[in-house]
């Protein structure tokens, strides 16, 4: 994977709510591993509550606090901004949003929505409620925005086992395919459901999830083609490594797999996201057809 040195990047897409107003990408609080809800399982079961309106409070709007971009502004267009973490998941970002502008119409026949990603440390209010690093990556329906603590990339390349860099921006195409559901209703379609079908919510969950996977795989597939706001082309390269790197991160985030680290038995019917393998799968399909009108996980099997 290779980042274009002459593409711009507009640090207007991301929020910048770290203390002091970041720091390079600097690390928040450790996100601990093992049982309980701050551990790896809690953050399957916060991130799933964050996306259908459980515990975070989805009708509770705190307003959240205002964040801070200039020093993330200088930083990023400073000489060795591709050096800077923050920078290099902003410009990650950049190219998720404009893959979207053109694939959601052609796709879908909707308009997109542009929205931001939040950089946060430690803590974040949110219009879902309050949350701390230990949720990992989510998505809040609510305001419609992304929300990350860096320090999460530590924890999927040290205590997971996801080290390829294009786990980054896997990992934020995957959010903002949970942005795309809600553009298209798919969210609010699914808590109804899981409403009037409480004993079927866990498998509507991994379908949501699967889709986002797949769509973060159409993105994939296209990145290449995405340009900043001067026409200059964001990435100049994606390998068959970085994909592959993808799927790995993939896997190592699937529910059997995340149990098997927590030391606790698999139970397909407790999956909120996915086997690793159907992880995989559903983002090899996204990026093999290209297109995400091919990732309706709602018909028929997984």
């Amino acid at each position: 994977m290779e980042l274009n040195e002459n593409a711009r990047i507009d640090t207007s897409q991301v929020e910048d709510r770290r203390g002091g107003g970041g720091g390079g990408g600097g690390l928040g609080i450790p996100i601990p591993i093992g049982g309980g809800r701050g551990g790896i399982v809690g953050i399957v079961i916060a991130v799933l509550v964050a996306l259908v309106g459980g515990g975070f409070g989805l009708n509770a709007m705190t307003g959240g606090e205002q964040g801070d971009n200039t020093a993330l502004e200088q930083r990023c267009e400073a000489p060795d901004a591709l050096e800077q973490l923050d920078c290099r998941n902003s410009l990650y970002v950049n190219s998720i949003q404009a893959y979207w502008r053109t694939a959601l119409p052609e796709a879908f026949g909707e308009q997109y929505r542009p929205t931001r990603t939040v950089f946060f440390d430690q803590a974040v209010s949110t219009a879902c409620g309050q949350a701390d690093s230990g949720v990992g990556p989510f998505y809040c329906p609510a305001d419609s925005l992304v929300y990350i603590d860096l320090s999460f990339y530590e924890v999927l390349a040290t205590q997971l086992g996801a080290t390829g860099e294009f786990a980054q921006p896997y990992v934020l195409a995957h959010e903002y395919g949970h942005h795309v559901q809600n553009l298209l209703g798919t969210n609010e379609q699914v808590r109804r459901q899981q409403q009037r079908d409480p004993g079927n919510a866990n498998d509507l969950s991994v379908r949501l999830e699967l889709q986002a996977d797949c769509f973060a795989g159409a993105w994939a597939k296209n990145a290449t083609g995405t340009a900043d706001d001067r026409g200059q082309k964001i990435f100049t390269s994606i390998t068959e490594q970085d994909i592959a790197e993808a799927i790995d991160t993939a896997e190592a985030i699937g529910d059997d797999a995340i149990s098997r680290r927590a030391d606790r038995p698999v139970n397909p019917e407790e999956f909120t996201h996915g086997s690793s393998a159907d992880r995989k799968r559903w983002f090899s399909r996204g990026y093999e057809t290209g297109t995400p009108a091919s990732c309706d996980t709602f018909s028929g099997a997984i």
